[in-house]
Formats: C-alpha cells, sequence, structure tokens
C-alpha cells in the first residue's frame, strides 16, 4: 500500500540535528588495516574457535549471550522476500520541490511503520539527461525492505559526475536533517547509488564521506577510474552489453581500484545494456537491498545472499561476478 504526500518547500524545517558524523570526519581517513578474504579460511577459523571452546570445558562460565542488532527491521528474510516486488513495510510518499537548495528536487519513499525505530537513508540519482523519474522503481520496492528511499533530480539534466556526487550529499542532508521525514531517518547510516554519470556521481560521494555505509554504482560512468581511497562498501553493477559505460573502461576499472581490504563485490549482468538499471529488475534489487540491508543496517541475516557468491556463466544472470566474501572478515 502506498500514499501520496506533497510538501510544500517552505514547511517549517526541524531543527538540524547534532553530533552528525559526517559533518566532522576527515575527507580521506588512514585507510583500514587489510583484511584477509579466504572465505575457506574465515570458515576454518570460525569452526576452530567452535571446536576450542567445547575443548575449554563444561564447567566453563558461560559468556552473556550477544546483544541483538539494534538496526535490524522486518522478519529474518528469505529467498521469496528479497526477491518481492513489496516487501514487508508499507510506504507513502514524500514530494520535494525543485525549490530546495542544492539539488532538484525529488521523491521520498518512506515505510509507514515507526514501531521498530528509524530506519536508514538511500539517496538515489539519475544518470546524464535523465529524471528521477528513470530511478522510480528502487522507491516503493527498496523502502518497503525497511530504508528511507530519496529519488533525486537533478539541477540540471546535463550535470557532470562530480557535480552528481556534490548534489547526492545535499540530498542527504536534507533527507536527514530538514526532510518532512527526518524523524524516521537514522543520519548516521546512510547511502547513496546512482546510474550512468550518478554511479560514477556515487563514487564521488562516497569519496568525499567516508562515513556513508553503502554504496551502489549501477553501470557508472567516469573519467576517473582510480578509486583506491573510497573508504565505504561498495557494489558495483555492470552490464555485459554496455555500449555506452563499457565494462572494460569504466565498472571493471572501478571495482579493481577500490583498496581490497574494503567489503567490495561486482555484479555483471548477462546479457544486459547500459540502461537495465532503469526498469525494474529483480536481480538489482536482490543484491541492492542484500547490500544495504548487510552494511547499512548491519544485518548479517542478509549475508547469505551475498556470500558465497553465485554463480557465473550460462544459465546464470551473471556474466561475472567478483566479491571480497566473507563480509566483514
Amino acid at each position: 500500500m502506498s500514499t501520496d504526500h506533497p510538501l510544500s518547500p517552505m514547511s517549517p524545517s526541524p531543527v538540524p540535528r547534532t553530533a552528525r558524523s559526517r559533518r566532522s570526519a576527515p575527507a580521506h581517513p588512514t585507510a583500514p588495516v587489510p583484511r584477509t578474504r579466504s572465505w575457506a579460511a574465515a570458515v576454518a577459523a570460525k569452526s576452530a574457535l567452535v571446536v576450542g571452546l567445547a575443548l575449554f570445558g563444561a564447567g566453563a562460565a558461560v559468556a552473556p549471550a550477544q546483544a541483538a542488532n539494534p538496526h535490524e527491521r522486518g522478519p529474518a528474510p528469505t529467498e521469496q522476500s528479497v526477491t518481492a516486488p513489496r516487501g514487508h513495510f508499507d510506504t507513502a510518499t514524500a514530494s520535494v520541490s525543485s525549490l530546495v537548495s542544492g539539488f532538484g528536487g525529488g521523491t521520498i519513499y518512506y515505510p509507514t511503520d515507526t514501531s521498530e525505530g528509524t530506519f536508514g537513508g538511500v539517496v538515489v540519482a539519475p544518470g546524464y539527461t535523465a529524471s528521477e523519474s528513470s530511478m522510480s522503481w528502487y522507491g516503493h520496492r527498496f523502502a518497503s525492505q525497511g530504508f528511507v528511499v530519496f529519488t533525486i533530480d537533478t539541477n540540471t539534466r546535463y550535470d557532470q559526475p562530480n557535480s552528481r556526487g556534490r548534489q547526492l550529499e545535499s540530498a542527504l542532508d536534507y533527507l536527514a536533517d530538514r526532510s518532512a521525514v527526518s524523524d524516521r531517518v537514522d543520519g548516521d547510516r546512510m547511502a547513496v547509488m546512482g546510474h550512468s554519470m550518478g554511479g560514477g556521481g556515487t563514487l564521488a560521494a562516497v569519496d568525499s564521506r567516508p562515513e556513508l555505509r553503502a554504496a551502489i554504482p549501477l553501470t557508472p560512468w567516469h573519467t576517473q577510474k582510480n578509486w583506491s581511497s573510497v573508504q565505504t562498501p561498495t557494489l558495483v553493477v555492470g552490464a555485459q552489453n554496455d555500449v555506452t559505460a563499457s565494462v572494460r573502461s569504466h565498472a571493471i576499472p572501478m571495482y579493481e581500484s577500490l583498496p581490497s581490504s574494503l567489503d567490495r563485490a561486482y555484479l555483471e549482468l548477462r546479457g544486459a545494456s547500459h540502461f537495465a538499471p532503469n526498469v525494474s529488475n529483480t536481480t538489482i534489487a536482490k543484491y541492492g537491498i542484500s547490500w544495504l540491508k548487510r552494511f547499512v543496517d548491519d544485518d548479517e541475516r542478509y549475508e547469505q545472499f551475498l556470500c558465497p557468491p553465485p554463480r557465473t556463466g550460462i544459465g546464470t544472470d551473471f556474466s561475472d561476478y567478483r566479491d571480497s566474501c566473507p563480509h566483514g572478515a
């Protein structure tokens, strides 16, 4: 179920939140310590730990149970739930006028139920010459899984990637501090997505704000190919038959330039074109939602859909898939 709620750009703004980490984070903090990325090694280590605890003795004191993750939203996920057109939460929309400062307005999609607390925020930018309507399918689909999703228009349809990145940042601030649904948004759990030049802008935004929790550049385009300073878990989505932003010159080198210690993945859609992210796509939805859940909500229940990685080749949805499984190791 969804309802519409138009907003006036002149509506009173809530008092800006304080102590938001992105206000003071350095542009390029010290790089994280490299982590081992072997799935088998991590599993073996966990198994050894279990055996060691068992050998420690039945008479040893039992440690207190680990506290539940306060950011989990919705019931335990299943393959059916992450691929469904709508998730657990009913959603509504709020329109943001183009008169707003810093970007071109847009539409906010949000869960109507606040009984589970606030939600992570996700801002989505369109590609070159496109409007927010080209990204509208992400709105209800992702919001119904437990996010506040903001699809934006850019100041002009011809803005380049770095400009789109700055506009994503402005939209993040607006969503968390000044929007009519800011009380539903956890401003410390934010993510960005974007298509084409909006995907290039996504990388630019997280390069500027390393405290962002997740990034999903979709068939990204940018003249810059080296993103070795990015600190944000990043899922790059490429398309095998992309002739606008060839994966060989854009998506793959962008992914490979990310730090090897970073939680990252590269998903290449078999037989798809540059514009695959503009229409409803179950594969993008499944992996995009799982990525956001895993890193915006710290919800390890969704790791099962990311690791171990999917098969590639004939008869699958993927022409290529690269990853840093297991995540958080």
